[in-house]
């Protein structure tokens, strides 16, 4: 007896489909929520980033870092946002608590007060332990990661089968690539689920192999490798941080009166145990707000003096997208049509998702249908051939 190959894949389409594909629905729903997570805070924080513009003089890093800490006492202000417009507000971001950061503080740039929390930080924070680990214990450390990188993996398994189903039935470019939905019943939803699936299919790949890279180590290190040719640093011991008080004043007046005199937003890091000077990367104007095209210039902490720089621009291909793989797996890094087309395939998995369930009930309604037809007897799946040559239509649907 020759087994058929076509009847395993389609019984291994809807199985995934009815298990991973509902954790894919969600993380669908949370990765197209984080695709525009800059410009959701940006709205909701639009009082608060906004300030008049006055004659006095603007604090420096030095002194808002100190109101801001005097004012949350207990908390550590770890990194400085600056921005270019005189019209926005500083921003500070507070070290991590018990392994939560809090809510980042936006400071008025003449005195230092704070004018409010950032509104939709923690809500962004549980979003994204949402999408990466399903909110289960430990984190990355936990459950979660694995469930979502096997669904991840899942997801190479459905478009490989439905391009595989798809493929022998027709090959006229309408029937691929435009939907049929004037066709009544199972036709219609299985044409808008396949044909909206092959328009996709090079979005969700790249979604898959960059959603990887926060799943498995082994994948993150050989993907490195391929992109730059150099495996990742291996981890160290948390060194101490260098003792304060640091120059920051002296390293942003130095930054401002050289490299960073174009820049339109940028980002003072204090050295911490991650990193033993001090940091600034910022965004050129005319370069977009797309942090691949941050530049990184770092100070010595105790004078303030230039250390060294890192253009962007100077990067190879292959280490700037190792670098941004959150922009890449966003979409951002390719500009901001594609990135618009990477949320619209995010909000597409729960389309597929409730596709393929309308699809797995209708079949079985009409399973049951057939098994009273015929007398009552028990419903029991076509044989393969002959459900396929019953389902294959003009449209190819199965």
């Amino acid at each position: 007896m020759t087994v058929s190959l076509r009847p395993i894949l389609f019984r291994l389409h809807w199985a995934l489909g009815l298990t991973a594909g509902l954790v894919l629905a969600l993380m669908g729903v949370t990765g197209a929520l984080m695709s525009y997570e800059e410009a959701i805070q940006d709205v909701l924080d639009a009082d608060l980033a906004h300030v008049r513009v006055e004659e006095r003089a603007r604090l420096g890093p030095e002194a808002l870092i100190a109101r801001a800490q005097a004012q949350r006492p207990g908390l550590t202000v770890d990194a400085l946002t600056m921005p270019g417009d005189a019209a926005r507000a500083p921003r500070a971001r507070f070290a991590r608590v018990d392994g939560r950061r809090p809510a980042s503080a936006y400071l008025d740039p003449h005195d230092g007060t704070v004018r409010g929390q950032a509104r939709a930080e923690e809500a962004f924070a549980t979003i994204r332990s949402l999408h990466r680990w399903l909110l289960l214990p430990g984190d990355g450390g936990g459950w979660g990661r694995t469930v979502t990188g096997f669904c991840a993996l899942a997801l190479i398994a459905f478009l490989a089968t439905g391009l595989y189903l798809r493929w022998p039935g027709i090959h006229r470019w309408r029937i691929w690539l435009r939907p049929s939905l004037a066709r009544p019943g199972r036709a219609r939803w299985w044409s808008l689920h396949a044909v909206l699936g092959t328009w996709l299919v090079p979005v969700y790949l790249v979604l898959v192999l960059t959603g990887l890279w926060w799943s498995y180590g082994w994948y993150r290190t050989g993907a490195t490798w391929l992109l730059t040719g150099t495996a990742p640093a291996a981890k160290t011991a948390k060194a101490p941080a260098p003792e304060g008080p640091y120059a920051l004043d002296a390293a942003w007046a130095a930054f401002s009166a050289g490299a960073g005199r174009d820049m339109t937003v940028a980002t003072l890091t204090l050295p911490g145990p991650d990193l033993a000077v001090i940091r600034i990367r910022w965004v050129r104007a005319g370069a977009g707000q797309s942090p691949e095209d941050r530049d990184e210039m770092t100070f010595a902490p105790a004078t303030g003096l230039p250390l060294g720089i890192k253009r962007a621009a100077d990067k190879p291909l292959g280490r700037r997208i190792a670098d941004n793989m959150v922009e890449v797996h966003r979409g951002r890094f390719f500009g901001a049509p594609l990135a618009f087309l990477f949320f619209l395939a995010a909000l597409g998995l729960p389309v597929f998702a409730a596709t393929g369930v309308t699809l797995y009930v209708l079949r079985r309604r009409a399973g049951r249908r057939r098994g009273t037809a015929a007398g009552g007897a028990p419903d029991r799946p076509a044989p393969a051939r002959q459900f396929l040559a019953r389902l294959g239509s003009s449209a190819g649907f199965r």
